[in-house]
């Protein structure tokens, strides 16, 4: 019989996962994760890391340099996609040997925003079981902290870098927002956090609702939400907000 594929959730943060695990994951999902010795995983030091810190809140299979662990970033765009298919099904090869396997994302749940869903999607077409356990998703998270519409929302990746076509894909997210009375959700590189608030409060209309949800799930956890105008009138009276704000990974909303 084939094996298990686990879809295992990740912190939001890099500091303190010790402290942050029983927190953020059930008792079910740390046992689960420590219970592996086959992964496929984003980053592999991300996931030593995670799994170092199971380590103290479960014991482990075996130590970690015994574990074999396979990274996958997504499909090479130089390869066919025929080619990209086969890449992801040779790394299910142990699932096929009858080893259960976990799937681990750089943060947060696997296949959300994360490169992941390409192998989920080989293994439902190899027949295999695929179970997600539950952790935490950074834009639920947000979502519900927000105060805006949980019944109908979208979320857009990343918007482009480019200024013109930055504030471009802002206006169309504000007008659908407004034609459906849908949320709009999208993350950023954290450098580049100021200059993505300086658009919105430079492309939005002021009585848009605006939201930042930064470092969700950590202690420093830090959301705002309010309309653009209000925003503008904040940024006035802290102009080190946006400093403040720099490198820290953080989800976008509005609704119109």
């Amino acid at each position: 019989m084939a094996g298990i594929l686990y879809l295992i959730p990740n912190t939001l943060g890099d500091e303190s996962r010790e402290e942050q695990l029983n927190k953020v994951l059930p008792s079910d999902t740390i046992q689960r994760a420590s219970q592996l010795r086959y992964w496929i995983v984003e980053n592999a030091k991300t996931a030593r890391a995670l799994l170092k810190a199971v380590s103290s809140h479960a014991p482990l299979i075996c130590p970690l340099q015994e574990m074999s662990m396979a990274e996958w970033r997504g499909p090479n765009k130089e390869h066919q996609q025929k080619n990209q298919s086969l890449d992801v099904k040779k790394l299910l090869q142990p699932l096929l040997d009858g080893h259960d396997m976990g799937l681990m994302s750089e943060a947060g749940l696997p296949a959300i925003a994360d490169p992941g869903s390409d192998v989920v999607k080989a293994a439902h077409q190899l027949g295999i079981t695929v179970r997600a356990m539950v952790g935490p998703s950074s834009l639920l998270l947000a979502l519900m902290s927000s105060g805006m519409n949980g019944q109908s929302f979208a979320f857009h990746g990343y918007l482009p870098v480019q200024q013109a076509d930055k504030s471009a894909a802002l206006k169309h997210l504000e007008l659908e927002s407004k034609k459906k009375h849908q949320t709009q959700l999208w993350i950023e590189t954290p450098y580049r956090n100021a200059a993505m608030i300086e658009t919105m409060l430079q492309t939005l209309n002021p009585q848009t609702q605006m939201c930042v949800a930064a470092d969700l799930s950590l202690p420093t956890e830090w959301v705002k939400s309010q309309t653009v105008n209000t925003w503008q009138t904040m940024i006035k009276k802290e102009p080190g907000l946006l400093q403040a704000l720099h490198q820290r990974p953080a989800v976008f909303l509005l609704l119109a």
